[in-house]
């Protein structure tokens, strides 16, 4: 028997690879399906099943491209229902590879079709469970991403996950290995850990949302505490999971065109298309297209796509760093921007060698926004940090303009004749904000360098959150989401 975890870290995502005697099953898999049909090939093995624990919602599953190209079997378990053939297992259902064999756990909460599938060894033995987004190592899956107008509730949904983790995942044995689908930088809950599998006895000690002695109300009430809103692009790429997509083949045929500068610009302009700019934070603040938005790739690039750019469908042009533009088309189409044109041949290199315009953002030191505060030269500090990371602690001089939500309303409450100095956590975050004010039309913006990371060492004054013991949850949740 081989069980393989496949780690994204953009994602935090884990996909899983198992294999007996010749035959596999791969668990949810990403978009791109070349590196299992490498595994595939590599090792001689059939693929017979890909199992989906349920219906994603931060990224595109690439199930169906997978199944066309293997013969495999969809599986879902119980309440799922899609647009092309999937064998729906039943709760309990038992399904085998070589020695070894998977039992179907329906577990919904997470989503009403959210199930867990518990590996048995050569020896019947209780080996390891595949939990999706059921349970995570710290953690439990969100209950608000599947509500239904008029069916079914957050609350109804943080239910049900209690029974499922009490009833069919918490009597297993504590040797039992956990491989969950995410780890710690996911959307999907609230306090991962940065490990991305470990032992359910552990967890039992561990997870706040597995206390032996927790009450279902209590769990509720704990589980959907601070539930900031969902980026908006998981809606979107839930009903992908569902109904179908374009092959990615397809994307990645369309998407990885070189375009001379000209060709480019004549797409920008009569395709609408956005210029997303992925390449280093110094290079972009030196020299970019008027209009093109950064989100650097070595960053979470992939959740910052889906949280930003609104329309999935959008037309997308690319400046990316030479030799990695393929990489950059396969990683928007994971989470659904499928409509890329092309990228920039030669980069800002050759867009100068035709005397173009560029325009650029100023960056300066913690330092030297210490100095500009103390002689009163600097004001207007926005913090794009999230809000519980500006409630942990800021500088009292700084504003929280979360780049979470920047597409919003608070938007209309900066001042274009202004100059806003931003900063987050590392620079990455603020500088994307930057280009994106940028973009429509704020001029006066400076990004503080190495962000909270440097900004924390200077002697600006700041403030934390202390909770107070007689602050109740509900008052702390308003806090958090009044910054937003």
């Amino acid at each position: 028997m081989k069980v393989e975890q496949i780690y994204t870290g953009c994602l935090a995502q884990g996909a899983y690879y198992i294999e007996s005697e010749g035959e596999a099953v791969i668990i949810d898999p990403l978009r791109e399906t070349k590196p299992y049909l490498d595994k595939l090939k590599q090792t001689g093995a059939k693929l017979k099943y890909i199992f989906e624990t349920h219906f994603h919602a931060d990224f595109v599953s690439g199930h169906l491209d997978l199944a066309k190209q293997t013969g495999a079997t969809i599986v879902y378990g119980p309440m799922a229902e899609t647009t092309y053939d999937i064998h729906s297992a039943k709760g309990g259902e038992v399904l085998k590879i070589g020695k070894i064999a998977f039992t179907v756990l329906h577990t919904p909460g997470h989503t009403m079709e959210s199930s867990t599938f518990l590996l048995k060894d050569e020896t019947g033995k209780d080996y390891a469970i595949f939990t999706g987004d059921t349970l995570f190592l710290g953690d439990v899956g969100r209950p608000d991403l599947a509500i239904k107008q008029g069916e079914v509730t957050k609350n109804d949904l943080a239910g049900y996950l209690f029974d499922s983790l009490r009833n069919k995942i918490m009597p297993l044995a504590d040797d039992v290995i956990v491989y969950p689908a995410h780890g710690a930088g996911s959307a999907c809950g609230k306090n991962l850990s940065k490990e991305t599998f470990g032992l359910l006895g552990d967890q039992k000690q561990l997870n706040y949302a597995l206390r032996a002695d927790m009450t279902r109300e209590e769990f509720v009430r704990e589980v959907t505490a601070v539930l900031t809103p969902a980026p908006q692009y998981f809606a979107k790429n839930a009903m992908m999971n569902k109904a179908g997509y374009e092959s990615f083949e397809q994307v990645l045929k369309t998407g990885n065109v070189a375009l001379t500068p000209t060709e480019f610009e004549a797409l920008a302009e009569g395709e609408g298309a956005l210029i997303l700019d992925v390449r280093d934070r110094n290079d972009f603040s030196a020299a970019h297209i008027p209009n093109s938005i950064f989100i650097g790739i070595d960053g979470s690039f992939a959740p910052w796509v889906g949280a930003l750019i609104v329309d999935i469908k959008q037309p997308i042009l690319l400046v990316a760093p030479a030799g990695r533009e393929e990489e950059v088309v396969t990683r928007l189409s994971r989470v659904g921007y499928d409509n890329t044109l092309g990228f920039l041949d030669g980069g800002i290199t050759a867009w100068l060698a035709e005397g173009r315009e560029v325009d650029s953002i100023k960056n300066i030191t913690a330092a030297q926004l210490e100095e500009g505060v103390n002689e009163g030269k600097v004001a207007n500090i926005l913090d794009t940090r999230t809000p519980s990371e500006f409630l942990s602690e800021h500088l009292d001089a700084a504003v929280n303009y979360p780049l979470d939500y920047i597409n919003g309303s608070k938007m209309n409450t900066l001042d274009r004749k202004k100059t806003y100095y931003l900063h987050c956590g590392s620079g990455y975050r603020s500088l994307i904000a930057a280009s994106i004010l940028r973009a429509r039309g704020f001029e006066g913006l400076v990004n503080v360098e190495k962000g909270w990371n440097a900004v924390r060492e200077t002697k600006l004054p700041k403030s934390e959150f202390v909770c107070p013991i007689t602050m109740s949850q509900q008052t702390i949740d308003e806090a958090v989401l009044a910054a937003i």
